[in-house]
């Protein structure tokens, strides 16, 4: 847990970026208004996560997932964030099976192209054999040629 209460604040950056996202343009906002922000912010994070951790602990766990958040946003009666948080999940779960996938493919390819280049290896390594051969069996017939 964190030692000091201003600790638990959300980052100064991240918050001016949600209140400008949130604003008209030409809108602007005090600086002791958005230090209200940050810290009702802050509290409703940690509130959430505190009703959140309830759920997870009846459920007998100790890692908060994206049910216990859902079920504490209704306890905490905010049920018309609901739809749009799982709208949201989705749309991440469907991002990172995108990203999960992306990434096999490319796995793949480099294996392919690996194996590729492994057999172009050993195909090369192959001649050279068989050109080191044809050149000692050519120095034989030379030798046996001079005797």
């Amino acid at each position: 847990m964190a030692e000091r209460p201003e600790d638990l604040n959300l980052p100064n950056a991240v918050i001016t970026r949600i209140i400008k996202e949130a604003l008209p343009d030409g809108v602007n906002i005090s600086k002791e208004a958005r230090s209200a922000i940050s810290r009702a912010a802050s509290v409703f994070v940690l509130y959430a996560t505190s009703c959140a951790n309830n759920f997870a602990m009846k459920g007998k766990r100790k890692t908060l997932n994206a049910s216990d958040v859902l079920s504490a946003m209704e306890e905490m009666e905010f049920q018309r964030f609901v739809t749009p948080l799982k709208e949201a999940l989705e749309a991440y779960r469907r991002e990172q099976k995108g990203k999960k996938e992306a990434s096999e493919q490319k796995k793949k390819d480099k294996d392919k192209k690996t194996d590729s280049e492994e057999q172009d290896k050993s195909r090369e390594e192959d001649n050279d054999e068989d050109e080191e051969r044809l050149d000692e069996e050519e120095q034989n017939e030379e030798e046996e040629l001079d005797n």
